[in-house]
């Protein structure tokens, strides 16, 4: 398909160009400045229009009108030129609901692209955004999460006025689904879902979580829904200086142990390596478990039940990728039987606590 895009080079337009060209599709940006009759020849055999252009924070009030009614009456007075009416989608907000200079020129350019639609039949879907975040967005600007993501991964100062105030989000990605969503099949409704709710306050504590993590090694739950969007979004302003961090080994002759990452519900990861001979172990747990994964050498993994002494012996090496478990009221050890150094994966099911660390010395094999 090809796709005639306003604000292609703003935020949004960014990454739906990128994700248009990922399917396959012909992004045609429509850049800021082009007269009547260029726009229409740019536009020429495309199939969809996503008009994405706009101005949020002018210097004058005149600059809304002029760069959002304005930008949107060029736009139809070309599309009436064509040889057929092409579907338009267009990116407004909630602010169009609020009587201010910038929420009454969205409304005022929704009713323009709603005048087309009643003249000339043309589908129109109007989709109206609350705070979109993301990659690509540009901080100290006009999006709060952009600019505590930036300041905040590089220690600068930020500023929450009111802890309490509500905040309606939407995440990029989601958003560009929506918009390809029409391109793929244009109707006269385009909801962007889900839209988030928190505070500002939480919106700080949680990106300071964030920075924090390279320290405590504690991540939360960022697989899904709105954290996994704002660590997605932390992450990306990142600047390049400040892509690794460094870990805590413990050493001692007998190899080294370094914990690489703690959750706060489903354990830690760590690895440890061991020279050749040496064995470390030797303790069993009530209710802690693990998985141990070698990931260089080869390995003996002995058991021992504290009860009725019964023997389990379990060899395993890089060589076939296999999880050993340990399994409570047994004590175990690992033992390096190659002739390099041993590295091993380890998860373990519960963060480390000192005070209740449940782990029993127990001989193995000397029991």
């Amino acid at each position: 398909m090809r796709i005639a895009i306003t604000g292609a080079n703003g935020f949004i337009g960014k990454n739906l160009v990128v994700r248009l060209r990922e399917a396959g599709h012909d992004p045609v940006a429509l850049p800021h400045g082009l007269d009547v009759a260029q726009l229409r020849e740019a536009m020429s055999g495309a199939d969809v229009v996503v008009h994405l252009a706009g101005v949020n924070r002018p210097e004058t009030e005149a600059e809304f009108v002029a760069g959002n009614v304005g930008m949107t009456e060029l736009l139809v007075e070309a599309l009436r030129g064509l040889p057929r009416s092409l579907p338009v989608v267009f990116t407004s907000s909630i602010q169009a609901e609020r009587d201010n200079p910038y929420g009454r020129s969205k409304r005022e350019a929704e009713l323009v692209l709603e005048r087309y639609r009643a003249e000339t039949g043309a589908m129109v879907a109007i989709s109206r955004l609350p705070n979109v975040f993301g990659k690509w967005c540009r901080p100290n600007y006009n999006s709060v999460v952009a600019t505590f993501c930036y300041n905040i991964s590089r220690g600068l100062p930020i500023t929450v006025s009111d802890p309490a105030t509500a905040l309606r989000l939407a995440y990029v990605d989601d958003v560009v689904e929506a918009l390809m969503g029409f391109a793929a099949q244009p109707s006269a409704h385009v909801d962007v879902a889900p839209v988030y709710e928190m505070t500002l306050g939480e919106l700080s504590s949680q990106l300071e979580a964030f920075r924090d993590s390279r320290s405590s090694l504690v991540t939360g739950a960022v697989g899904t829904g709105l954290l996994r969007a704002l660590h997605a979004t932390y992450v990306s302003y990142l600047d390049p200086s400040n892509f690794a961090y460094d870990l805590v080994a413990h050493t001692d002759p007998r190899g080294s142990f370094v914990e690489v990452l703690r959750t706060l519900d489903s354990g830690q990861f760590s690895f440890f390596t061991a020279h050749p001979g040496i064995t470390r172990g030797g303790h069993y747990h009530h209710t802690k478990t693990e998985k141990f994964l070698v990931i260089q050498g080869e390995a003996r993994f002995a058991f021992r039940h504290i009860l009725t002494d019964q023997r389990h012996e379990i060899r395993t090496s890089s060589a076939r990728p296999q999880v050993v478990e340990t399994v409570p009221g047994w004590s175990h050890d690992i033992t390096n039987v190659g002739e390099d150094t041993m590295v091993v994966m380890l998860w373990a099911n519960e963060l480390f606590d000192r005070d209740r660390p449940d782990t029993i010395a127990a001989k193995v094999l000397d029991a």
